[in-house]
């Protein structure tokens, strides 16, 4: 009895004590007041500094006066009328489909065949070989495009929707090639054999059960590649001579750059359809990114 009188006058002097005595975060709190404060300031900083371009960009792509200034718009459609109507901003967005369509279904095969083979074929300096082939990712463009034009140059391959596509491709195959062979590792060498035994060629394995197991690591990798040729300015650029092979990324260069007097409507309106591809591919393909995403985190 006396034990339990003992313990709860020790309570009562500890919650005493620890009442009268300030906590010893108490004394921070206007600091961390202030802190928070700046930390608001900093993130509604950056994101007016990323919204305001986008603000100017639809508001000016509606409007029948558009200015370099973010404005009001009086509300138009006549920016994207005269994009289609023109004889020139439809081409721009047709080449740019060509090619990064182009491109982005030929790293896809290469990739598939590619990655099968790195996946199912043990041979000597086979890891020395993909981290070599990654690293030429690694190797900023502007350091390769002038040997890449003059390769092109001895194929007769210059100024041309094949060359360009060429390369493209090939620039985005490596990470396609790492992406889509953890998509055939993660696939049971079972399976395959099954196949096999069922009558199948090593060929006919591939078509019926591994590509179709490959699904979200071709969404994962047709995204990337897309992305990457979509929004890519350098390459055609130096690769392209005609102007009437020229991607839309050029054609807005062009339009802001070659002319005294800039049409800012339609420029704003040539952006804005600009993104339109990219974003329905993300629609699109969204599951498959999560997909990919996910099972590389499983797997890991």
């Amino acid at each position: 009895m006396s034990t339990t009188i003992a313990f709860e006058s020790r309570e009562e002097t500890e919650r005493t004590q620890g009442s009268r005595s300030p906590g010893p975060h108490r004394g921070l709190a206007p600091f961390v007041v202030v802190q928070r404060t700046l930390q608001y300031i900093l993130i509604v900083l950056l994101a007016l500094f990323c919204l305001i371009p986008f603000a100017w960009l639809v508001l000016s792509a509606v409007d029948a006066h558009a200015g370099p200034t973010v404005q009001m718009p009086t509300l138009s459609l006549d920016n994207f009328v005269r994009f289609f109507t023109s004889a020139d901003t439809p081409r721009l967005l047709v080449n740019s489909l060509i090619i990064s369509v182009g491109a982005t279904a030929l790293n896809l095969a290469l990739g598939m065949i590619g990655a099968y083979a790195l996946s199912r074929f043990r041979f000597r300096g086979r890891t020395t070989f993909m981290f070599a082939i990654l690293l030429v990712r690694v190797i900023p463009p502007p350091a390769t495009i002038v040997a890449l034009y003059l390769m092109l140059v001895q194929m007769h391959l210059d100024d041309s929707y094949l060359g360009l596509i060429l390369v493209e491709a090939a620039a985005s195959l490596p990470v396609t090639l790492w992406l889509l062979k953890g998509t055939v590792d993660a696939v049971p060498q079972d399976v395959e054999e099954a196949a096999w035994m069922d009558g199948c060629s090593r060929l006919g394995g591939m078509r019926r059960v591994i590509f179709p197991l490959m699904g979200p690591g071709l969404g994962a990798a047709a995204m990337l590649t897309f992305m990457s040729v979509w929004g890519d300015f350098l390459t055609p650029l130096v690769l392209l001579q005609s102007p009437d092979l020229y991607p839309l990324s050029i054609g807005l260069f062009r339009a802001f750059s070659a002319f005294n007097q800039v049409d800012w409507g339609v420029l704003a309106a040539s952006a804005v359809i600009y993104m339109v591809p990219p974003a329905v591919l993300y629609m699109v393909l969204r599951k498959y990114l999560l997909k990919s995403s996910l099972g590389g985190a499983l797997k890991g």
